[in-house]
């Protein structure tokens, strides 16, 4: 049974991230997003300005009059969110968690996919594969996935971008639109990034936390990563450790830039605690003008 609290956080944002489609997002998600193919649906007498590679000549010269095809696109996607539910995703410095966040985000692109007809699926992994909901339609089912997103306690705490990718592959054979969202704090996913995105249509979005990137000047801390349980207690009085934690954020940040750069990939980078709305959108509309 869910709790009061759980049912409240999953109709905040059932309530925002459907006003957020609805306001801003389903459109630019149509015109970024085509469907498989062109399906033919009649054919009609020729008009001035259409395109005259579009003429039927055999019926034209049956009707003696020109005659063109019309077609309409074949809109139905499949849509997968393969979300990083690692022990990374719990942390937050603002006021959310990343994993809030991620919830958000999934709910925001699962509207958008119902919105426009096509199935929406969740693969929940961390360092096993810990939840498959396979693709389907209707705003039931992104409630569905929200819930799982908030409520699921994953038994792992690691993360494996690799074998996420790889069951992907292995269960999706039909290309498809999927959304990796993760932090992306692991190694040696980039071969089965690129072997994933030959056959799907495959976008990674980063999520950030902004103390993941430089410390604030709090004195003596103890710092536990979330997935190893490792702890140190660093001087974050010290300007030096400021300063090498900086750069080292820095350098980890460059080498996946690079990493997507190699890969021929377009990130959506969101942060704790921003709008994550206005990068998504962007994207949107980056992948609508290279469409045309």
């Amino acid at each position: 049974m869910l709790s009061s609290d759980l049912i409240r956080r999953i109709r905040r944002i059932q309530i925002r991230t459907n006003r957020l489609v609805t306001d801003v997002l389903a459109g630019q998600y149509h015109s970024a997003f085509k469907g498989r193919g062109m399906e033919f649906e009649e054919v009609r007498p020729y008009l001035v300005g259409d395109d005259v590679r579009t003429i039927d000549w055999n019926v034209s010269a049956r009707l003696g009059d020109p005659h063109v095809k019309l077609f309409r696109e074949e809109r139905e996607l499949t849509v997968m969110l393969a979300v990083d539910l690692s022990a990374s995703q719990s942390f937050g410095s603002r006021v959310e968690l990343k994993r809030e966040l991620v919830a958000e985000i999934a709910g925001t692109l699962a509207f958008s996919a119902i919105r426009n007809h096509d199935k929406v699926g969740l693969l929940a992994f961390t360092d096993r594969i810990e939840l498959l909901v396979p693709p389907r339609k209707g705003p039931r089912h992104v409630l569905r996935i929200i819930r799982e997103l908030l409520a699921l306690e994953p038994r792992g705490t690691g993360t494996d971008l690799a074998a996420a990718m790889d069951e992907l592959r292995r269960i999706f054979r039909r290309r498809g639109v999927l959304f990796l969202v993760s932090d992306f704090l692991a190694e040696g996913w980039e071969p089965s990034f690129r072997t994933l995105r030959r056959r799907h249509d495959l976008i990674p979005i980063v999520v950030e936390d902004p103390r993941e990137r430089e410390l604030p000047d709090v004195g003596l801390v103890e710092l536990t990563d979330a997935e190893t349980a490792r702890r140190v207690t660093i001087d974050t009085g010290d300007r030096r450790v400021r300063r090498r934690f900086a750069a080292l954020a820095q350098a980890r940040r460059d080498l996946l830039v690079d990493s997507f750069r190699r890969l021929g990939a377009d990130p959506i980078r969101i942060a704790t605690g921003e709008s994550f709305v206005d990068p998504i959108a962007a994207y949107f509309r980056r992948r609508e003008g290279r469409r045309r």
